[in-house]
C-alpha cells in the first residue's frame, strides 16, 4: 500500500542514510527519459523538504540537460535489508556548479571526490512510500573503485580534451560546463 507525505520524516531519513545506492530519474519534451543508479556517499538529506546529491561525471549529464529543460526528478531508494520498503522522492531539481555562488555552502556538506562536476539540489514536493515486497534482500560487497580512478587520471590537458565539446546531451539539449576545478579536490584541473 503507497503512502503519500508532504516532506521527508525521520524514520524516512533513517532508512535512507543506510542505503549505498538510489535511483535518479528525469525527463524533458521529446528527450529520452534518463534512469541512473548512484553510489558513493553521495545523498544528503538538508532538511525535510530539500535533498542534494554530488555528480561525477559519467557516460553522460542528461540529468543536468533534462533539470534546465523541464525542472522534474524523482529519486527512488529502495531498503535491500529488512524491512521492505521502496522510497520515492518528487521534486524539482536544478545543478549547482563550482563556480555558483551557492557551490561553498553546499560543498561543505559532501566530500569531494575524483570526478566531482556539480552538485543536485531537489526541492521536495511529495515522498511516497511503497511495500517493496519484490525487491531483493541484498549485501553490499564493495563500491567500484573504477570511476573514481579514471577521473584521478583525468587531470589538466586531458580534463580539458576529453571534455571539449561537451555542452549538449545525448538529445541535444544544452548542458551549462564546468571546468570541474574545485579547491583542493583530487584529480580536478588546476587553472
Amino acid at each position: 500500500m503507497s503512502e503519500f507525505f508532504k516532506a521527508l520524516t525521520g524514520d524516512h531519513v533513517a532508512m535512507i542514510a543506510k542505503q549505498p545506492v538510489f535511483f535518479v530519474a528525469t525527463a524533458a519534451p521529446d528527450a529520452r527519459i534518463n534512469l541512473s543508479p548512484k553510489g558513493y556517499d553521495a545523498f544528503r538529506v538538508l532538511s525535510p523538504t530539500q535533498v542534494a546529491y554530488l555528480d561525477l561525471g559519467g557516460s553522460g549529464n542528461e540529468t543536468h540537460a533534462h533539470l534546465a529543460a523541464d525542472g522534474r526528478i524523482t529519486i527512488m531508494v529502495c531498503n535491500f535489508e529488512q524491512p521492505a520498503l521502496i522510497l520515492r522522492i518528487y521534486g524539482q531539481g536544478r545543478p549547482v556548479l563550482p563556480q555558483d555562488e551557492e557551490w561553498e555552502a553546499l560543498a561543505t556538506q559532501f566530500t569531494l571526490m575524483p570526478g566531482t562536476r556539480q552538485i543536485f539540489v531537489i526541492d521536495i514536493e511529495s515522498v511516497q512510500t511503497s511495500c517493496g515486497w519484490g525487491v531483493p534482500l541484498m549485501e553490499l560487497t564493495a563500491e567500484r573503485k573504477t570511476l573514481l580512478k579514471a577521473h584521478t587520471r583525468l587531470e589538466g590537458d586531458a580534463w580539458v580534451e576529453k571534455t571539449t565539446g561537451l555542452d549538449r546531451s545525448i538529445d541535444g539539449l544544452p548542458i551549462r560546463a564546468t571546468d570541474r576545478y574545485i579547491e583542493g579536490a583530487p584529480g580536478t584541473r588546476p587553472d
